[in-house]
């Protein structure tokens, strides 16, 4: 079960207990939770019954992106960052933000557009490798084989 899931068969549980006539107390008891959540939701579940504590959506304002344009920014971005004009291929926020504007048209804080990266593209920051200027792939290889 997901941890949505899960909760809402804690509170459909606890409107069956309230039901039985157990105490707040007790119910808090055999759900594991606390005695405020079992309080709210038996307010919630005397004024509007076990119906109002089951699972809703998210209330809030709709994201800027659907998912269209979420799979047209995916697609500028897998075509690397090179392609979109700028010099080194590492994508930034500014960058990314800046792509996502030309593709969709929609302006994007850094703030969204890393919600928009770790969340629904589901990437992960990455840094460049660092590697010494005087690294030697030979002399590293002839040392590993010899030594």
């Amino acid at each position: 079960m997901t941890r949505p899931q899960l909760s809402e068969a804690r509170r459909v549980r606890a409107a069956e207990l309230f039901g039985q006539g157990h105490s707040n107390a007790e119910i808090a008891w055999m759900l594991g939770v606390s005695d405020e959540s079992v309080r709210r939701w038996k307010r919630v579940w005397e004024k509007n019954g076990a119906d109002a504590l089951r699972w809703r959506p998210a209330t809030g304002r709709p994201p800027k992106l659907d998912d269209a344009r979420v799979e047209r920014v995916r697609t500028a971005l897998e075509q690397g960052a090179q392609a979109h004009g700028f010099e080194a291929d590492p994508w930034t926020l500014e960058r990314v933000g800046l792509v996502v504007e030309r593709v969709t048209g929609v302006v994007l804080s850094r703030a969204s557009v890393w919600r928009l990266l770790t969340g629904r593209l589901g990437r992960s920051p990455r840094r460049p490798e660092r590697r010494a200027v005087e690294r030697d792939e030979s002399e590293i290889a002839r040392w590993i084989a010899h030594e």
